[in-house]
């Protein structure tokens, strides 16, 4: 049972075959692809392909991404396989895998790097707004492959309701042993959100990422 694949995947900016880089974008609990989409604006770059999946029922995985996985399986495995499918058909279309941005925000955010943990390699960045690595704390950070330098940024409220500020720290720490280059931002009071710092930190990301 895969109930997220076959849902729609929408689009904005460059067509990916005119595109110098692609972004994943990865939308929230209750959230939207087209909702995720909007954030395109403010992560707006000229020759960007934005894509943008639909998680069925507008959720990944019926609960905390703190409980055991399999309570929220097939969601976490369907959706990683959405994400897998989309990055390889860049690819396939001739996208760099280092061109290619894997980003979410809060349900989206875990989602993301559970799939960048599980498929490392060389990315154009790895943005999690509000997010960590999937399961509880006894679960075994045992992933393979080696990121090369990827950007991978983490921003989260240290007092973020879903999201405790202890497993960004331990995602930060198996991204790095990885041979990531982590940025980690924690922000006093925010709340579940994004704010500007985030933006412009990724904005950057971006604009390296795109052009080197």
């Amino acid at each position: 049972m895969k109930p997220h694949v076959g849902q729609p995947i929408y689009r904005k900016g460059k067509a990916v075959e005119e595109a110098k880089a692609a972004m994943v974008m990865i939308h929230g609990r209750g959230g939207s692809a087209e909702n995720m989409l909007s954030l395109a604006d403010a992560l707006y770059h000229p020759d960007m392909a934005y894509l943008a999946p639909q998680a069925a029922h507008n959720t990944w995985y019926p609960y905390s991404f703190l409980a055991p996985i399999q309570d929220n399986e097939p969601g976490i495995s369907s959706g990683l396989v959405v994400i897998r499918d989309i990055k390889d058909a860049l690819v396939k279309a001739g996208m760099p895998q280092d061109k290619i941005f894997i980003v979410g925000f809060s349900q989206g955010a875990c989602l993301a790097l559970e799939f960048a943990a599980r498929h490392a390699g060389p990315y154009g960045g790895i943005v999690a707004f509000s997010g960590g690595l999937i399961g509880p704390d006894s679960t075994p950070r045992k992933y393979e492959g080696n990121f090369q330098s990827t950007p991978v940024f983490l921003g989260c409220s240290d007092t973020d309701p879903h999201i405790p500020v202890k497993r960004v720290h331990e995602s930060k720490a198996v991204f790095e042993g990885m041979g990531a280059s982590v940025t980690e931002r924690i922000y006093p009071n925010m709340g579940h959100t994004i704010n500007e710092d985030e933006i412009a930190i990724v904005n950057t990301m971006i604009e390296e990422g795109t052009n080197r």
